[in-house]
């Protein structure tokens, strides 16, 4: 019998979500999994096709409930981008489901081509994504998405944050009338929103005010930069988050605002520093000639360590820990 997951939290960090009154949700692919069946339920057009990730993408249920609605192409990842191309250039609603960091490394072209470039109103449902495979090593890991599909035109990329942001993702993507990229995680989230959130025109939300630093923050990481703006509260600093479902297009004026009303920014992602949220979130404070001290907080380029992926995420500083220590150094003047 394998050793259970390490927690994604200190038992620092778990007592700081009980007084901020943070409830424990689910698996923000479980989400997924059902909200899409409630979908394709209600409208037969609604497809999903797997390879062979039915049962990692948890679309067991879907699968025995509506099993003409479901295509498996096998393990076959440029196959499914191509076919799910075809059913929503055909008058379906077709969501491509398959591991992150297959699907979009082996079918970056069909992606680009058969989906972005042919306008072709698809869903592609990158799962497990960034380090959610943790100890299978980088072969597993999903750390260039962003990058990759920030480069192709004409494609949304959402990575929601906790289960009301996916329930808003799923059926904002399923009535897109153009490409999107849904990306998730394995692990259970809190739950940070207390009504459906609106994502609508990528449209980023402020979860907790503040005006000394600004943690910007997409998918599984944004609660950890909740957590870090409560215990940096306790010492009197004020943290405002953001969190950043659509990592394209970028809510570039929340962004802003942000970084012109706090005296330091930090972003967040699991994924590489290079290419993603941070990069693009620095491109435009730089670009409207915001001068704010600035992190970006994810993988490093080094060869990524290997284990679970609440262990990883400590490794780089992805935690309410790793987050206050960096806020503090950018906020503290450099010795003379």
């Amino acid at each position: 019998m394998s050793a259970p997951a390490p927690s994604m939290f200190t038992p620092a960090a778990t007592e700081m979500a009980q007084q901020l009154g943070l409830s424990k949700g689910r698996a923000n692919l479980e989400v997924f999994a059902e909200t899409l069946q409630e979908l394709a339920t209600a409208d037969r057009n609604v497809l999903a096709v797997t390879s062979d990730s039915r049962g990692s993408g948890k679309l067991g249920p879907f699968g025995q409930a509506l099993p003409a609605q479901i295509v498996e192409v096998g393990i076959a990842e440029q196959n499914l981008v191509g076919i799910t191309a075809g059913l929503a250039l055909s008058g379906k609603k077709a969501f491509g489901v398959s591991p992150a960091c297959f699907l979009t490394a082996r079918s970056l072209e069909q992606i680009k081509n058969d989906i972005a470039y042919s306008n072709a109103p698809a869903v592609v449902v990158g799962i497990s994504a960034g380090v959610s495979y943790g100890a299978l090593g980088s072969t597993h890991h999903s750390l260039h998405d962003f990058a990759a599909l920030r480069a192709i035109h004409n494609l949304t990329i959402i990575a929601p944050a906790d289960n009301a942001e996916t329930r808003a993702a799923v059926r904002l993507a399923a009535a897109a009338q153009r490409p999107v990229f849904l990306r998730f995680g394995k692990a259970a989230m809190f739950d940070l929103h207390s009504d459906a959130p609106d994502l609508a025109n990528g449209r980023a939300l402020t979860l907790r005010d503040g005006s000394d630093v600004a943690f910007i923050a997409s998918g599984e990481t944004v609660v950890h930069a909740v957590l870090a703006a409560g215990a940096l509260a306790a010492e009197g600093i004020s943290a405002r988050v953001l969190s950043v479902p659509t990592i394209r297009p970028l809510d570039m004026t929340a962004v802003l605002a942000a970084a012109r009303a706090c005296r330091a920014v930090v972003t967040v992602e699991e994924h590489s520093v290079h290419g993603g949220l941070g990069e693009a979130v620095a491109a435009t404070v730089l670009q409207a000639g915001v001068a704010v001290p600035f992190r970006i907080v994810g993988i490093p380029d080094e060869d990524t360590v290997t284990g679970a992926q609440a262990d990883i995420f400590r490794h780089y500083g992805i935690s309410m820990e790793g987050l206050s220590e960096v806020a503090r150094s950018l906020l503290t003047p450099p010795a003379v």
